[in-house]
């Protein structure tokens, strides 16, 4: 424990901490008594666990017991482990280094990378012990025999929610970080990190909102979502933005952009360096996208063929009116993506050629294999969501944050949990993830059919699974060139997902494979030098069999898909003025993306 003690022990001011202990307790009571007013004025739901996550645990259990030897042969080799771990720590412990861990951390683990985890043997021997404890639980959960696939990854994956809350990183009194800053502050930190806790189930309403940055460092239209433009059209569901252009003269044809509902569109305009808008603005492109509303309650009613009707196909109306332009080339990102796909399948039933040509940033269209996501979207969630939505009209952004964040919990949970409650800092200033905590809700009616029709019963895929104004939808009867951009480290739409969208489409398709993860991988300008991608324009059944025959190139994808797009983009014309036909309402980015959720 020598290294452990060798910080400076400050001792606290008494005054200070009873000043900060009362001011605690004062907000504590407030809190408490407002949660039950609104429980009390609500008539809430109740906040229970899904009870279908309570059976399949019950019933593993009852497996496991039923084959007593198995379970006792695995106990027997997790105490084999612990009694080798036990030797190779107490030699640690009279200085006799030198054996090789009996367990690592995985590279990609960053929670031990504090130099005690690796040079302080008590703390090593915590670590290890824990990397064993844990791989053992995970790996007899996967072992157990007879449950069905669905239930068993439901299993396995809160299995790993349950071992990631109780690594010793989380807890104060095991982390060598938290206990050295403990003792240079004289606890300071504690009491500063329950003081952001309080602040955090305040702004949350009694539920943990974690701040991931810091809130008031960005505002849009000042230092985020920044490019210069106007809004030219607008109607209850979307704003339409046109950007000023950059050069003198613009492809005849625009570029329209049609981002997720669920998250703001700004997340492909946050600031210059990075801004997917205002690079393709810089290409010669005059560039369109869509702003979502943020509904209330008054647009529950709003179903998902209405998000076609007055979004992307009145998008299109209003570039024509503005432009003249008939053609245009669209792109849409993740579930923005899955509309567009939507979209296209209508214009073909009704024999509209409008859209030149199609890209697809991160999209499932076919949703047999949804990867995590696949946990949370059975009948008895899906039943219990829609129950929430029927009582309040939406479904807040904010529990579908909380969902995509589980899939990263280490990164996206408990790293803010120590930073924030454990080390009582302040979160850093980063525009991504003051993106990621601005959320939107989803209106109740349309996130209902989105999960029944595309996550639950997959009929997007399916010709004729599903009916859009009037119109039977078949994706094999669009013919425009396509394009997917997935990329590698996905967890949110995993780009072998997103590969057996390929197969749907009647025309010409081409996939390109980007590194990094669902964000990252689509916001990487050519100026970073990241991550590369993979090109292979045979397109093979077997997502594995492409990749392993792809070329990888260096840099962003965005110079790849500028190449595929410029013999769609028609002939060179002088640079058009926002809002020259329709007039400018406001400035870009609109007031709708201003909207924070209540």
């Amino acid at each position: 424990m020598a290294e452990v003690l060798a910080p400076e022990i400050k001792l606290p001011d008494p005054v200070e901490v009873s000043k900060a202990v009362s001011q605690i307790a004062e907000r504590s009571q407030r809190l408490v008594s407002d949660f039950l007013q609104r429980q009390s004025a609500q008539n809430a739901l109740a906040l229970v666990e899904n009870p279908g996550i309570g059976k399949a645990f019950l019933e593993m259990t009852q497996r496991l017991m039923a084959d007593p030897f198995k379970l006792m042969e695995a106990q027997v080799g997790l105490w084999t482990q612990y009694v080798s771990l036990w030797q190779q720590g107490a030699a640690a412990m009279l200085g006799q280094r030198g054996a090789d861990p009996l367990v690592r951390p995985a590279r990609s683990d960053k929670r031990f990378k504090h130099e005690d985890w690796e040079h302080n043997a008590l703390f090593d021997f915590i670590k290890q012990s824990y990397l064993l404890t844990s791989q053992w639980v995970q790996s007899t959960v996967a072992g157990v025999e007879g449950i069905d696939e669905r239930t068993k990854k439901k299993l396995e994956f809160y299995t790993k929610q349950f071992v990631d809350a109780l690594a010793p990183t989380n807890f104060a009194a095991t982390n060598p970080e938290v206990i050295r800053t403990t003792l240079e502050t004289g606890g300071e930190n504690l009491l500063k990190g329950l003081t952001n806790l309080l602040e955090d189930l305040e702004r949350g309403k009694g539920s943990l909102s974690i701040r991931m940055t810091d809130l008031t460092a960005f505002q849009p239209g000042v230092n985020i979502a920044a490019t210069p433009g106007k809004v030219v059209f607008q109607n209850e569901l979307m704003q339409l933005l046109q950007y000023s252009p950059s050069t003198e003269s613009v492809y005849r044809k625009p570029l329209l952009i049609v981002p997720p509902w669920i998250n703001k569109f700004y997340i492909l305009d946050l600031r210059e360096k990075n801004s997917f808008i205002k690079w393709w603005v810089d290409q010669g492109f005059t560039v369109f996208v869509i702003s979502w509303v943020n509904p209330d309650a008054s647009l529950s009613e709003m179903n998902f063929e209405d998000y076609v009707r007055l979004g992307t196909v009145a998008a299109l109306d209003a570039i024509e009116r503005e432009t003249g332009e008939h053609e245009v080339n669209a792109a849409g990102y993740c579930l923005g993506g899955t509309l567009l796909a939507t979209t296209l399948a209508y214009l073909a039933a009704i024999g509209d050629q409008r859209i030149r040509s199609a890209t697809f940033f991160t999209t499932m269209l076919d949703f047999s294999q949804p990867g995590e996501l696949e946990v949370f979207i059975d009948e008895e969630q899906i039943s219990m969501l829609e129950k929430r939505m029927e009582r309040d009209g939406f479904l807040d952004g904010s529990q579908m944050a909380g969902t995509f964040s589980m899939l990263r919990a280490n990164d996206l949970i408990w790293s803010f949990f120590i930073n924030n409650y454990l080390l009582g800092k302040e979160p850093f200033p980063f525009d991504l993830l003051y993106w990621n905590s601005d959320s939107t809700r989803m209106p109740a009616k349309m996130h209902s059919f989105y999960l029944r029709n595309m996550y639950q019963r997959n009929l997007v895929c399916k010709p004729g699974g599903i009916t859009v104004l009037g119109q039977s939808l078949d994706l094999g009867k669009v013919t425009v060139p396509v394009y997917f951009i997935s990329a590698i480290e996905d967890h949110i739409a995993p780009w072998k997902s997103t590969f057996m969208g390929t197969k749907l489409f009647g025309g010409p398709v081409k996939f390109v494979l980007g590194g990094s993860g669902h964000i990252a991988g689509i916001v990487n300008p050519p100026a970073g030098g990241k991550y590369g991608y993979w090109e292979n324009d045979t397109l093979v059944e077997d997502p594995d069999a492409w990749l392993k025959a792809a070329q990888q190139h260096p840099g962003s994808w965005w110079t790849n898909w500028l190449g595929w797009v410029q013999p769609n983009a028609g002939e060179m014309i002088p640079a058009r003025i926002p809002g020259y036909t329709l007039g400018a309402l406001e400035d870009a980015p609109g007031s709708y993306v201003k909207a924070k959720l209540a």
